[in-house]
């Protein structure tokens, strides 16, 4: 299971590399249910993984000019500062059973999941909906991508996302980006986030070894996804992820389900 694990690593890697976003939703299940570290744990965790991996596969993009550092910032600062409140000081005080009905424990891991599940099916629908995102020309709306910017850090902070479903849509929309620049932005925002996040759990004990490892080989996978970005048509990409993240997605949600 830990060989699988391992290669979904390098998978996840050349998902983000060839789509710009991704990642966390194949990271969060790998360390999950292969790995078997704990939700929050897991969460952490992927922060940390898709951000390094994301600021190796930015470093291109940005040389080649296909980075627009004045969107990033207008949408990273408020994301950050929002993942970084839920995970140091929102999530630390959640108790580990939210709540009971009858015999039945809502814990704070399972609570989680649910959330990621529900995170993937809608990411899953968005992919596979046949609908082209145009590049939009007119004027930037700033307060609504730091709207949207504060939306991606509550959900990045909660379930260890990037938010790059998010995050791409926002920036062709209302912030005016071609498609490339616009994958290349998410990732550094994705970057900055992620890492911002993980800081907050930073002295609680990590597997630094373990996390390296994993994190070598999705960076092995953004190097390679992001050759193979120029030769794949999104199109044809995003559609067949977003199946197979409708599957992991009702999986999830079965699987966590049943364990009520």
């Amino acid at each position: 299971m830990e060989l699988i694990g391992f290669f979904g690593a390098f998978l996840m890697g050349v998902v983000l590399g060839v789509m710009g976003g991704g990642g966390a939703i194949l990271t969060v299940p790998i360390l999950t249910y292969l790995f078997h570290i704990e939700a929050v744990r897991a969460t952490g965790y992927s922060l940390f993984i898709v951000g390094i991996t994301s600021l190796i596969g930015a470093i291109g993009p940005i040389r080649s000019g296909k980075v627009n550092l004045k969107m990033a910032a207008l949408f990273a600062v408020p994301s950050m500062l929002m993942v970084f409140s839920v995970r140091r000081f929102f999530l630390p005080i959640l108790p580990d059973t939210l709540f009971e009905i009858g015999a039945l424990s809502i814990t704070k891991n399972l609570a989680i999941m649910l959330l990621f599940a529900v995170v993937m099916l809608l990411s899953a629908i968005a992919m596979i909906r046949p609908r082209k995102i145009e590049h939009h020309s007119g004027e930037t709306h700033p307060f609504r991508l730091v709207t949207q910017g504060l939306l991606v850090g509550l959900i990045a902070g909660l379930v260890g996302a990037g938010g790059g479903f998010l995050i791409i849509p926002a920036l062709v929309l209302l912030a005016g980006l071609e498609m490339k620049e616009a994958v290349g932005t998410s990732l550094l925002i994705i970057a900055v986030q992620s890492l911002i996040g993980f800081s907050g759990m930073i002295f609680s004990g990590i597997d630094w070894l373990f996390l390296c490892f994993f994190s070598s080989l999705a960076i092995a996978g953004i190097l390679v996804g992001g050759k193979l970005a120029s030769h794949i048509p999104n199109e044809r990409l995003k559609p067949a992820f977003g199946w197979f993240v409708l599957t992991m997605g009702i999986y999830i949600l079965a699987k966590e389900l049943i364990t009520l």
